[in-house]
């Protein structure tokens, strides 16, 4: 059994208009992810790549699929808690505190993640001695946890997101380009830190990427013109 499947993943948008067609983005998709394994996604931009992480997130009103994490069904789960396991981590970085300690800190606020009573153990609070240490393995070593991290550069705030979501231990993380502006140094960083989160906590990395292949990914899938396909590994 996989651990995390997907199938007949769908992306529709109804147009309100009855002049116009509905537009598919893509339909009937299927794969499936490993525990400990990282996937790469590629494709052109406008194919839907987004789409299908925020898909098996639960986050797209506009996409359907059967999905399955560990054998049970994502109809079992609160949206909430299938969140809490299935983490979404976005192009754009998000970060509204004052700095970037509670920024990593806040989720640990939220209730979910206080009292994960049917998803196993509760995830601890790091301490900031915690972050200040994966902070510098993400090449992050100049920026203070007190700093306001609007004042942090796209690539820098991306890595703090990455952080953030890491903390949280999920058994899936969905990672839309989260290296895409960075140089080549800081990439395999985040790349080192991805493997070693897989290996070491079993969680499953679909990476939404546009580089040059790292070496990580047992598989790479190319989503086009609404299909999915494997490249060759080379």
């Amino acid at each position: 059994m996989s651990y995390f499947t997907a199938h007949a993943l769908s992306c529709v948008f109804k147009q309100h208009s009855t002049q116009q067609s509905d537009t598919t983005l893509f339909s009937d998709l299927s794969f499936h992810l490993e525990r400990g394994e990282i996937v790469d996604l590629t494709g052109p931009s406008g194919s839907g790549k987004s789409h299908v992480l925020m898909a098996l997130a639960l986050l797209d009103p506009h996409a359907s699929a059967k999905l399955t994490l560990e054998g049970k069904d994502s109809s079992s789960f609160t949206p909430e808690s299938w969140r809490r396991n299935v983490v979404y981590l976005p192009q754009r970085p998000v970060l509204t505190s004052d700095t970037v300690l509670d920024a990593i800190l806040l989720p640990f606020g939220f209730s979910i993640n206080r009292s994960v009573k049917s998803l196993g153990p509760q995830t601890a609070k790091p301490t900031a001695k915690q972050i200040r240490n994966e902070l510098d393995e993400l090449g992050l070593d100049d920026v203070e946890l007190v700093r306001n991290p609007t004042t942090l550069s796209v690539g820098q705030q991306a890595r703090v997101c990455l952080l953030r979501s890491l903390m949280l231990r999920p058994k899936v993380l969905l990672s839309d380009e989260v290296d895409a502006g960075l140089d080549s140094d800081s990439s395999e960083k985040v790349g080192a830190v991805l493997q070693s989160a897989a290996d070491h906590t079993g969680m499953a990395v679909l990476r939404v990427r546009h580089r040059d292949s790292d070496g990580r990914a047992s598989r790479i899938l190319s989503l086009a013109h609404g299909r999915l396909s494997r490249q060759e590994m080379e």
